[in-house]
């Protein structure tokens, strides 16, 4: 068992990623996993707690607290009536399978292979932050079966490789399709529920070794749970500052920081 000295900054830290992370959430509208996972991934990492293994724990437990979070987000957006429940219950199935599809793949990858898939797909989401438009469209309304048969697993399978929830991919979805602004963050948020639970689920049945102290299968019960509390906390407050700053220009800034991380992770894989 871990001594106070090593717990106590392991915890301290730990409260400082989930402050951030709330902060981010509130104020951005984007998930906080694509913060948590590159935070979790240094923090361990730098605990000497770094294994073949490590990116499997970051995105497990970033998985994990996304449970919570988005359940709490529907509930909030269900309540001002955004959240197209039509839409959620055609693509949770299909979004499901890719999730549960997802934890089996994760499993068998190193986590050198996962930081670089983590570092593209997050260079590609900082991009579109960067530049994209709200004004892009390619119809007037979600299509059909079709496509809701390949795209929802991908999307499914794609998040759970990345341990975030649906907005980073299912937002812009819907929006290029249509979908108002407001009804697809309030959507995605249900996608982030139907994407987190069965793959925390998942996780928590997957061992792993040399993983951090009080780790159940790959989920880190401590970095959960006090990422849990500070985000309860502070997304509040970032939402508050969003009324208040230009969130186009602090969207650059931010997706120039996923950038610079992104490119970061990818040196590390590479040495």
């Amino acid at each position: 068992m871990p001594d106070f000295a090593t717990l106590a900054p392991l915890v301290l830290i730990l409260m400082a990623v989930g402050a951030f992370a709330g902060v981010l959430a509130g104020l951005l509208g984007v998930g906080g996993g694509i913060v948590l996972v590159p935070a979790f991934f240094y923090l361990f990492n730098g605990l000497g707690y770094g294994s073949n293994d490590l990116m499997q724990v970051c995105v497990a437990t970033s998985l994990a607290t996304i449970i919570v979070t988005s359940i709490r987000s529907v509930m909030a957006h269900n309540r001002k009536g955004a959240v197209d429940w039509d839409i959620l219950k055609q693509w949770i199935a299909p979004i499901a399978i890719g999730a549960i599809i997802g934890v089996l793949v994760v499993h068998q990858l190193r986590s050198s292979t996962m930081q670089i898939i983590f570092a593209v797909m997050v260079l590609v989401i900082a991009c579109y932050m960067m530049f994209g438009k709200s004004s892009w469209r390619i119809s007037d309304g979600l299509p059909g079966g079709i496509f809701r048969a390949w795209f929802g697993p991908l999307m499914g399978f794609l998040s759970v490789l990345l341990g975030i929830g649906g907005g980073s991919i299912g937002t812009p979805m819907q929006t290029i399709h249509g979908i108002p602004i407001h009804r697809a963050v309030a959507t995605s948020a249900g996608f982030g529920v139907t994407i987190a639970l069965p793959s925390a689920i998942g996780f928590l049945l997957t061992p792993v070794a040399d993983a951090p102290p009080y780790s159940i299968g790959a989920v880190n019960i401590p970095a959960f749970l006090i990422v849990i509390a500070m985000t309860t906390i502070t997304a509040p407050l970032g939402a508050a500052l969003a009324h208040k700053l230009d969130p186009k220009k602090l969207k650059r800034v931010f997706a120039g920081f996923l950038m610079l991380v992104a490119l970061n992770m990818l040196r590390k894989a590479f040495l």
